[in-house]
């Protein structure tokens, strides 16, 4: 053996220089993410397990945590069924204006949040568009009490700003599986005689669950995070319709500064869970592709 062939396996060892890329990617990361997240823990940390239990439990907290996860959850389900029957119509039908209304979908996407907030506060109260119908003076309104059924500045109000805001991520999650889906699969089942309704039970369904559960995931995520479109069409008061972004707000114009990172906190744990389910979903939907 030749010295450099015994100098070979110990060059194998060695740890590579990391490339400008690699370089600007850990650089940028950590100024945007790592090191944000980081300062918020250790900041959190710092207050001792009585005090993050006190003000992260605390009744107003609890509430607004209920405002926004059972709000959200709802609103995403919403859209995983109304999404998806958007997703079917763009994708099997053909009519006019389809490209209009396939661009349309990405409008909440676009749209400033505040402008979203102030558009759906206008629309639903007592003399919006829509509002009126359900006011106390009118029939339909009466069905629901002497009061009739207020949207704007209710919670009912935080749940139509959270479905108009993550309507579009089930769609665009649904709508590429369905343009990849195999038509002549669903004709073979036709002509084994299954039903319309055994053909999408069984044949369309199956492959397109882990991408409508992404699209509610993520879409409930993106209503957990609200704040311009809530803050406007609710009335932000505690045990009502106070969501915890708002909250966080709220405690830093109080200049309680504790109470605003524990909460923010909180919701960063729970952002993470969101993530990692999401990440699982996508990974399980993958099976459908191979």
């Amino acid at each position: 053996m030749t010295p450099s062939t015994l100098s070979k396996p110990s060059s194998q060892w060695r740890i590579p220089s990391l490339s400008w890329p690699w370089r600007i990617t850990i650089t940028y990361l950590s100024l945007m993410l790592f090191i944000p997240v980081t300062a918020m823990l250790l900041k959190s940390s710092t207050l001792g397990w009585d005090v993050f239990w006190q003000e992260a439990t605390n009744e107003v907290a609890l509430a607004a945590y209920d405002v926004t996860f059972i709000t959200s959850l709802i609103a995403a389900l919403i859209n995983g069924v109304f999404g998806t029957l958007v997703a079917w119509v763009l994708v099997r039908y053909n009519f006019p204006l389809k490209r209009f209304l396939d661009a349309v979908v990405d409008l909440p996407f676009a749209l400033p949040t505040s402008v979203a907030g102030l558009t759906l506060a206008s629309v639903y109260s007592d003399n919006g568009w829509v509002g009126h119908f359900f006011a106390a003076n009118t029939p339909l309104g009466s069905l629901f009490g002497s009061e009739g059924l207020p949207i704007s500045f209710t919670r009912l109000g935080v749940g139509v700003a959270m479905v108009f805001i993550s309507f579009p991520f089930v769609v665009r999650t649904v709508q590429p599986v369905l343009t990849e889906a195999d038509v002549d699969v669903e004709e073979a089942a036709w002509c084994l005689g299954a039903s319309q309704w055994q053909t999408f039970w069984r044949v369309i369904f199956p492959p397109l669950l882990p991408s409508i559960l992404t699209g509610i995931a993520l879409g409930f995520s993106r209503a957990v995070g609200e704040y311009g479109s809530t803050v406007i069409i609710a009335s932000n008061l505690p045990f009502k319709d106070l969501i915890a972004p708002v909250l966080i707000i709220q405690q830093l114009e109080q200049y309680n500064y504790t109470g605003a990172t524990v909460i923010g906190t909180v919701m960063l744990f729970i952002s993470l869970i969101l993530l990692f389910l999401i990440n699982l979903l996508q990974a399980w939907g993958r099976r459908y592709d191979q």
